[in-house]
């Protein structure tokens, strides 16, 4: 008994016999129904290891079933590695880029701060915030802004708790009363983070697809083309500048009708709790305080500047920030800086658990047969089938990982002549498209929005990978819809 007390720790007894389950039936189904039938069974058990993170880590629970999956060699050590060193830019961009962000985060409350209570629209912050966070995207990466969205959240939801549970909420006769700030006012500004940073979540997809440095397989989607960055923009512009607009106007539709979880807005008295703490904090701020601003800010303009000329790979700018900030603030024990690594560390042990399934994918060619299937349609049809097909495989699996996969078939069938150049480039805006635009449908496609769900933001303002599933999903209809009719009639 005390060995399944301990199994999993505190996650759902019936949590803990599923995934026992699960290790126990895995090795039957393989000799029973076959390999690739038992690969599509563990997708969706790791699935469902994502769909419980907040009972479960998915670490634990998705990890031993990727071990397992090793063991019944369906994948291997060495195709594992492979993945994850195929993807080693998007782990040094975890480690060294969130932590680098994690320096700037004065800078960021004092930023996003103001905008937070200046902007009293809830409809115009919303756009604000999604038009940002697309804008960002179009030139850093969807990871890093996804950071910083977190980042500062995080930092306004702290603000709000440390007035709730201490010994500063008095109402108007200066009496305490922390039930003012509790209840339906607690959840009703969880509601209104979830709803900002759902906004600027699928803002960062909008960006994304635009450029060929706003996700890691739009880059290797424009070298296996020759684009440059140009020339990448102009090539998808027919299905992309349609879709930011639909999306843009989605963001406004939402909050205007207050459905899918959204349109909630800013209680009156966390407003004035964040308002006072800004004030206050701008009324405190030592000569040493603001000297760290002015350096976060030249490295918050050299970051920009960086990524946006690739003077290196993503990572190693974020190292190249995290050095300078410390050492020119004074930050310069261990400890210190050891904080700004705990927030992606277990993001990036994750990550490498994923790439085990992703092995397995690669491994038993799980996604072969819908290709060459594809590939046997009339050429009218081809780019929205591929764009459906990657559609929906990149809201189960990691889009990075579907797009190379197509980009690779689809360069080897203009190799072998089977379609010409002006095929391969609009294959090649389909499959971008379809594994940026429908996989916002769940965490899984994104990385993204899989860091969101795992992050500490997610308890603390209630967002589930089912609620953000359904906050996503009118996002999900419009992108999709609006990308697949670009696909079909725009190129």
């Amino acid at each position: 008994m005390e060995v399944f007390n301990s199994f999993l720790g505190n996650s759902p007894s019936w949590y803990k016999k599923t995934i026992l389950a699960f290790l126990i039936l895995n090795p039957i189904f393989l000799y029973t129904v076959g390999p690739s039938a038992t690969g599509w069974i563990v997708i969706g058990e790791f699935i469902l290891t994502l769909a419980m993170a907040l009972k479960c880590y998915p670490l634990q629970s998705g990890g031993l079933i990727a071990l397992e999956a090793v063991l019944l060699q369906m994948t291997s050590p060495e195709t594992v590695f492979h993945e994850i060193e195929g993807n080693l830019e998007v782990i040094l961009l975890l480690v060294f880029m969130v932590a680098g962000i994690y320096f700037m985060k004065p800078l960021l409350m004092f930023v996003f701060g103001k905008i937070f209570v200046k902007v009293r629209s809830k409809i115009v912050l919303s756009l604000l915030f999604s038009f940002i966070a697309a804008f960002l995207s179009a030139f850093l990466d969807a990871l890093t802004v996804t950071a910083v969205l977190i980042s500062v959240f995080v930092g306004f939801y702290q603000v709000y708790h440390r007035v709730h549970s201490g010994d500063s909420d008095y109402d108007e006769s200066g009496v305490p009363d922390r039930k003012e700030l509790g209840g339906d006012v607690l959840e009703q500004f969880r509601a209104f983070l979830r709803s900002l940073v759902m906004h600027g979540a699928v803002g960062t997809a909008l960006g994304g697809v635009c450029t060929i440095v706003g996700e890691p397989q739009n880059l290797l989607i424009g070298d296996k083309l020759g684009w440059d960055f140009m020339q990448f923009f102009h090539a998808m512009a027919p299905v992309t500048m349609p879709v930011l607009f639909a999306g843009l106007l989605t963001c406004v539709l939402l909050e205007v009708t207050g459905t899918f979880g959204f349109g909630a807005k800013l209680p009156a008295q966390v407003r004035n709790i964040i308002e006072g703490f800004l004030e206050e904090e701008d009324a405190k701020r030592t000569g040493s305080e603001k000297y760290a601003l002015v350096v976060q800010a030249i490295s918050a303009l050299f970051l920009i500047a960086a990524l946006a000329f690739h003077l290196a790979p993503v990572g190693l700018i974020g190292l190249t920030i995290i050095v300078l900030q410390t050492a020119f603030t004074g930050i310069t024990d261990e400890h210190s800086i050891g904080h700004a690594f705990e927030e992606a560390l277990p993001f990036t042990a994750l990550l490498a658990v994923f790439f085990v399934i992703v092995g397995m994918i690669h491994d038993l060619h799980l996604f072969k047969p819908i290709i060459h299937y594809v590939l046997e349609q009339d050429k009218a049809i081809q780019p929205a089938l591929f764009y459906a097909a990657n559609g929906i495989l990149s809201m189960i699996s990691d889009n990075v990982f579907v797009a190379t996969v197509y980009i690779n078939e689809v360069e080897a069938a203009f190799q072998a002549g089977t379609i010409n150049r002006q095929e391969l480039e609009t294959l090649a805006v389909a499959i971008n498209t379809g594994t940026n635009l429908p996989s916002v449908a769940t965490p899984n496609g994104q990385a993204a929005f899989l860091f969101l769900l795992t992050s500490a933001l997610a308890p603390a303002i209630r967002l589930s990978y089912v609620k953000m599933i359904k906050m996503a999903l009118p996002y999900t209809i419009v992108l999709g819809g609006i990308g697949l009719l670009g696909v079909m009639y725009f190129l």
